[in-house]
């Protein structure tokens, strides 16, 4: 059995190293995705994974299924098309590590994905399935995504999401909300930062995890609040926890998506329902993924970013 079969974008991610003399950026190859990195930390600590997607026939596709494959990620869910070009995504970094995202993505092999395509026995053996927004700019992507959340409800898995909000991805920024509000609605399992709160509904992260759980069904909300930690909440408990400090940020890519997974991995040890945890578990699971989300801003990339349970543990 899978822990977690989550479905979305793989793409390389193109971050700043230096400058030229001509003053262009030199730019280093980061295998990404939010998926991907969600699942990396996954199967960092202890979990079984798999990976549903597309990639193209290129360098870049292979070398990113191999790149799962040697994180131990399931990869036959992943379909290589040689039709079409693997996704890029370029990297702008500011002083404090903080990224700005533009996109080869015209169309790009993750948004090619077809319902048909989807490998429903990875579904039908799993206890989570994760996704994100970006599966759901553009068609064929988005109707695999929602017969993917089909499949996942049939067979009784628990649905996680990160909206992973990219408003340069979106033709319209009313489509981006009305997408997001739309899986909101199917998740059970919501991590959402604080802009993202702010951006749909204005206001605080607090209000917002409160209206997640009365408005929307979700059970479970993590409220992340950048690098001032998470506010986590449950219909019984909430926590608010700080991430550690001290720590040298170099890059903050893929730093919300090893929270989730790093948070999802806490989760299922307990084998508990959301609202059956205690405060002192809640507060674990997001000590936990606040500190590795933390230790991985201090590498370039997402998956190859996610620290070892050990540094984790030492930090929390």
């Amino acid at each position: 059995m899978y822990d977690v079969v989550a479905l979305g974008e793989l793409l390389i991610d193109f971050a700043p190293q230096s400058v030229n003399e001509a003053g262009y950026p030199v730019l280093s190859a980061n295998p990404g995705g939010a998926p991907g990195n969600f699942l990396a930390a996954l199967t960092r600590y202890g979990c079984r994974t798999a990976m549903i997607g597309k990639v193209g026939d290129d360098a870049f596709g292979r070398l990113l299924v191999n790149t799962l494959k040697d994180a131990g990620i399931e990869t036959k869910g992943v379909v290589i098309d040689p039709d079409v070009f693997t996704t890029l995504a370029f990297v702008s970094l500011d002083e404090s590590g903080n990224r700005d995202f533009s996109f080869a993505r015209k169309p790009g092999a993750d948004t090619c994905l077809r319902p048909e395509e989807i490998d429903e026995s990875l579904l039908a053996d799993a206890r989570v399935f994760h996704f994100g927004t970006l599966s759901l700019t553009d068609e064929p992507a988005a109707s695999a995504t929602r017969r993917a959340i089909e499949l996942a409800k049939a067979h009784g898995l628990l649905v996680s999401l990160d909206p992973n909000l990219r408003k340069p991805l979106w033709k319209r920024e009313e489509d981006a909300k009305a997408a997001i509000e739309w899986s909101l609605r199917q998740a059970d399992i919501v991590k959402i930062s604080d802009e993202e709160i702010a951006w749909l509904w204005g206001v605080s992260p607090e209000e917002g995890a409160k209206k997640l759980l009365s408005e929307y069904g979700v059970s479970l909300v993590y409220a992340t609040l950048g690098p001032k930690g998470c506010h986590a909440v449950t219909a019984a408990r909430q926590v608010t926890v700080s991430s550690p400090s001290g720590i040298r940020v170099v890059d903050t890519t893929g730093a919300g998506d090893i929270f989730g997974g790093s948070a999802m991995s806490q989760f299922l040890q307990y084998q508990k329902a959301p609202a059956e945890l205690t405060e002192a578990e809640l507060t674990q699971i997001v000590r936990f993924a606040c500190t590795a989300a933390s230790l991985s801003t201090q590498k370039h990339g997402g998956i190859t970013s996610v620290p070892d349970r050990q540094a984790v543990t030492e930090r929390c």
